[in-house]
């Protein structure tokens, strides 16, 4: 399903800049500095759920093969809408061909296709674990049709927390968005498609400060290109500096910028 591949892939783009972000922070050693580390977690961790979903789901040819390995069951009901599919990686750790280790459920309900307006997807973690962090909450995406430029576009919001193996911190994490899909979704390739991503997040760091993420420029991502290749986003904890990423104008390469204060680094090779 040609979704299936776009979502994994701008999945993978936003969660590269998250993770490149994180090399920014290396300078500062407070224990605020846990906002840009926990907000990449939650990012990453709840990403990987909707990746789990994707890959094994199709609403129009049922489910599909498991790819990631580990699955004990999945159970579908399609008796009534909303369908439901409960995804289950039993009680044991489990490494999948991914290289993660999962256990537990993850229940999923569909009102509708993912391209028809109104369809409403929730995805709720049930005792699920990956590489032993806890996933608690639920991500919505609903498919809010067409914009005024003519393109499909999707509101993703996460209302969840992420506990540590252990029970040793616990951390929360709201995220309200809207995806658009301004290239390619009239094609039957992937490798055309293009988003836009706006809106932000909050939450509260395992350390109990505060801090929000917010998409000032919308972030771009291209699926034939494995990095953002532009937008600007700042992320805020309380008692510090905001730090300013910046992924470019549009080309595709690693290089981005931070800014914290009146200090510019760059990352990235920008080649």
């Amino acid at each position: 399903m040609k979704n299936t591949t776009s979502i994994r892939l701008l999945f993978g783009a936003m969660l590269m800049g998250s993770m490149l972000f994180l090399a920014s922070c290396r300078k500062d050693r407070d224990k605020s500095d846990n906002s840009a580390v926990d907000n990449s977690n939650a990012e990453n961790l709840f990403s990987d759920m909707f990746k789990v979903v994707d890959d094994v789901s199709s609403q129009q040819e049922g489910i599909r093969e498991d790819n990631i390995g580990c699955i004990d069951t999945i159970i579908v009901d399609t008796t009534a809408w909303p369908r439901t599919v409960l995804i289950d990686f039993g009680q044991d750790q489990c490494l999948g061909e991914d290289g993660r280790i999962r256990n537990g459920q993850i229940l999923v309900t569909y009102t509708g296709r993912y391209r028809d307006e109104g369809t409403v997807i929730t995805v709720t973690p049930q005792n699920y674990t990956v590489n032993g962090y806890e996933l608690s909450g639920t991500k919505v995406i609903t498919n809010l049709g067409t914009n005024d430029q003519g393109f499909l576009h999707y509101s993703i919001s996460v209302d969840g927390s992420i506990t540590a193996p252990g029970g040793v911190w616990t951390s929360s994490w709201t995220s309200s968005r809207v995806r658009t899909w301004v290239e390619g979704s009239s094609t039957a390739t992937p490798w055309d498609d293009a988003y836009e991503i706006t809106g932000g997040a909050s939450g509260v760091n395992r350390n109990g400060i505060a801090y929000t993420m917010s998409i000032s420029t919308p972030l771009r991502a291209e699926i034939g290109c494995p990095w953002l290749v532009s937008g600007v986003l700042t992320i805020t904890p309380d008692e510090n500096d905001a730090r300013v990423v910046d992924f470019g104008s549009g080309d595709c390469n690693n290089g981005f910028t931070v800014t914290v204060g009146d200090n510019v680094y760059s990352f990235g090779s920008g080649d």
